[in-house]
């Protein structure tokens, strides 16, 4: 248990340097360690992030360091305020930062004119999100806990359904899957990712209680082997419709004998 005399550390501005040089690059802030934040400037820079300072780091990862410049011990308005003196003072030394602000809590530093937003939505425009597979993935080999599961579930229950769904009432060429097909590719994926061991049910069997609600569900349904299967054998199959067949008295099994029909007959 931590005495009341020890102050708590709010957080640590910090500067990251090439070895060898007394110019800092860049100034930043962090509520934990330095060398925890440094390591994460690294990730983002091989990531791909483009900035100023990730294009430099990319370019001097080997040679970058990162230096403790001061330990806040009072608040995270102080911590903040810290920051933006430390800039202050190195650029007016001489230091080419390439911070894109003047540090602090809030975005106080650069903003961008309209010309610049349009400018980087034209640059963004089709630009392909990066794909991190594997053990390039930060979140490789971790799994979300069964109380975050649990929350998430809670908080989006009957969030996409009804009219809550953004393709409720959208049916034909309305539905953004009107037309879709499926590659044979794609049919063979999903085959083979639910084929044998893959299968969710793959050597499990229904209990006792569950077949017997599944007959009692089943009662006085035509089976497959008998009349819905005699239905199927001298009906669809000859391209017969007998009106008092209870399976025949649809339009597609009129529009199907009719088919068969033609088919024997160019045949």
């Amino acid at each position: 248990m931590m005495s009341d005399d020890i102050p708590v550390v709010v957080g640590r501005v910090y500067g990251i340097r090439a070895v060898g040089s007394t110019e800092y690059r860049y100034i930043g802030m962090t509520e934990s360690t330095a060398l925890r934040r440094f390591a994460r400037h690294r990730a983002n820079a091989r990531a791909g992030r483009r900035t100023p300072f990730y294009d430099w780091l990319r370019k001097h990862d080997h040679e970058a360091v990162v230096d403790e410049l001061e330990l806040v011990l009072t608040t995270r308005e102080d911590l903040g305020a810290a920051e933006i003196r430390w800039i202050a003072e190195r650029r007016a030394s001489g230091d080419r930062l390439l911070n894109l602000t003047d540090g602090g809590l809030g975005p106080t530093g650069v903003v961008w004119s309209d010309e610049q937003r349009e400018a980087a939505r034209v640059r963004s425009t089709g630009r392909k999100g990066m794909s991190r597979p594997g053990a390039l993935n930060p979140f490789y080999g971790a799994s979300h806990s069964a109380e975050q599961r649990a929350r998430w579930s809670r908080d989006r229950a009957g969030s996409n359904t009804g009219e809550a769904n953004p393709n409720f009432g959208k049916f034909g060429p309305e539905h953004p899957s009107y037309g879709h097909h499926m590659s044979a590719e794609a049919r063979q994926a999903l085959s083979g990712a639910r084929r044998g061991e893959l299968n969710p049910n793959y050597g499990r069997s229904a209990s006792a209680e569950t077949r017997a609600k599944m007959s009692a569900a089943r009662v006085g349904r035509p089976k497959p082997s008998s009349r819905r299967s005699a239905h199927t054998r001298h009906h669809t199959n000859k391209g017969v419709w007998n009106p008092q067949c209870r399976f025949c008295d649809s339009t597609v099994e009129r529009q199907f004998a009719l088919l068969v029909l033609q088919g024997d007959e160019k045949a």
